[in-house]
């Protein structure tokens, strides 16, 4: 199975490199994490400097692709050549997420039209704009398609990417091992009440 996290120029560390550590916690044949970019190398909103691992191209074809945020995510959506590539993107086949800015990615594509959202609190207006109801908590999910609002939710699209694509026990393991010393039954509990209610609904298979 392959996530790729659509990490974008002026990106926010936090939302891409947090998904991508939890991920990557999954030790299984087949399971692959990948940081897909449009150019080969992205400079995040502090200053990391990163290289792509794959292209959009490759990320429209994983099994699974979280859309990561920055400051400059209204830039990309103007883009006409990341928008085309993008719009490859599928539900019916693949899971798709999105932290806080990377919502207004999903709903400028079209995909949540019928989808209410989590986003952050300075990109909600631009959700707003775009037709998209935006809800008050940090983690919703809908069939195949889940948002995120504020950074730290990024554990929560992790754990339930982990859960759609390798069961529920591998994403409670990856939590479990990121989480605090002393704290770790607390983080635990927190992400399953956010991401078990979205578990119990009925899904699209992949493929």
């Amino acid at each position: 199975m392959h996530t790729a996290i659509l990490t974008f120029d002026g990106y926010n560390e936090l939302d891409s490199l947090i998904a991508l550590g939890v991920l990557n916690r999954v030790q299984a044949p087949g399971w692959r994490v990948s940081i897909a970019c449009p150019t080969p190398r992205v400079r995040s909103m502090n200053g990391v400097v990163i290289d792509a691992m794959i292209d959009l191209d490759e990320a429209c074809a994983a099994d699974a692709v979280i859309v990561g945020s920055g400051r400059r995510t209204r830039e990309v959506v103007e883009d006409p050549a990341v928008m085309a590539t993008l719009r490859r993107l599928d539900p019916r086949r693949q899971l798709l997420a999105a932290q806080c800015s990377g919502t207004l990615v999903l709903a400028r594509l079209g995909l949540l039209a019928d989808v209410p959202a989590c986003t952050d609190l300075i990109t909600r207006p631009w959700v707003v704009a775009a037709g998209v109801e935006v809800l008050e908590q940090p983690f919703f999910a809908s069939g195949n398609l889940a948002t995120a609002g504020g950074c730290l939710a990024s554990t929560y699209l992790a754990t339930w990417t982990i859960a759609r694509l390798h069961g529920l026990d591998a994403a409670k393991e990856a939590m479990h091992y990121v989480a605090p010393v002393g704290e770790k039954e607390d983080y635990l509990d927190r992400a399953l009440r956010n991401v078990a209610p979205y578990l119990l609904d009925p899904v699209r298979a992949l493929g």
